[in-house]
């Protein structure tokens, strides 16, 4: 079940719908009243402990993807470096530095809230509490960094890991937004599997077209910026994640570049 390309999105699909399913069953339980400072502190301790969950993910991408030659020739033999080695470091360099230089100029992170933003006022009044939930909540689950970068992970190398982990986090969201909000919340799968689902078949469709060291930079550069997301979640920084997205797809251009570079040298 794994091999299927739309595993991890279909995963968080279950996770959002068991997550407000139960915060609808506690907003009917206790009227719609508060959980409490005590329940609050629970969740963030959560999201903390999931913080640092995806900074293990991430800090593991990046040790694969930056192994070159020399450390592969000093390990044991028999230990399978298939899709880790490689020397292209220079072009997750530069994909870092000009994709968050794009990032900032455009100020991507500040486009999506803005966007967001005007969703939610172009429907308020509009279809009532179910609507501003629906919006609400698939803005919450989908308009981020962790849902582009998971998706693609899915899509080009087939690993799932975090958007299983954005599972988690979104099933305490869903929790949470059903018990406030109501049964909208419920609907947002609905933009989840299309919007999660679509970037996912998207890389899936793009991944024949890349070679190998581009595909392990993009999961190289694509880790960093996970790395980053991890310390935002343990309240550590405060990274504008969205403005890092960019450098995701350089390694396409740098990779064939370094490569051409390191011929005249």
């Amino acid at each position: 079940m794994k091999d299927f390309i739309l595993f991890g999105t279909l995963v968080n699909v279950l996770t959002v719908l068991i997550g407000s399913s139960v915060g609808l069953g506690i907003r009917c339980l206790t009227h719609g009243k508060s959980l409490g400072e005590r329940s609050k502190r629970i969740f963030d301790a959560v999201f903390a402990a999931l913080g640092l969950a995806v900074l293990l993910i991430g800090v593991g991408g990046a040790i694969k993807g930056s192994v070159n030659s020399q450390i592969i020739t000093a390990l044991p033999e028999g230990t399978s470096v298939s899709a880790i080695s490689t020397e292209k470091t220079l072009a997750i360099i530069l994909s870092m530095v000009v994709g968050v230089i794009i990032g900032e100029l455009i100020d991507l992170d500040k486009q999506m809230n803005r966007l967001g933003e005007q969703i939610q006022k172009s429907l308020k009044g509009r279809g009532g509490e179910v609507a501003n939930a629906f919006v609400s909540a698939s803005l919450l689950f989908c308009v981020g960094s962790m849902t582009i970068v998971g998706a693609m992970q899915s899509g080009i190398s087939g690993d799932h890991t975090l958007l299983i982990t954005k599972s988690i986090m979104d099933l305490i969201s869903s929790m949470v937004f059903a018990l406030t909000m109501g049964v909208g919340v419920v609907f947002s799968v609905v933009f989840v599997f299309v919007y999660q689902g679509g970037i996912t078949l998207l890389a899936w469709w793009l991944g024949p077209f890349l070679s190998g060291d581009v595909i392990t930079c993009i999961g190289s550069v694509g880790s960093l910026v996970i790395i980053a997301l991890g310390l935002n979640l343990m309240g550590l920084s405060k990274f504008k994640i969205m403005n890092f997205v960019p450098a995701i797809f350089l390694p396409i251009g740098f990779v064939p570049l370094v490569d051409w570079i390191s011929t005249l040298i």
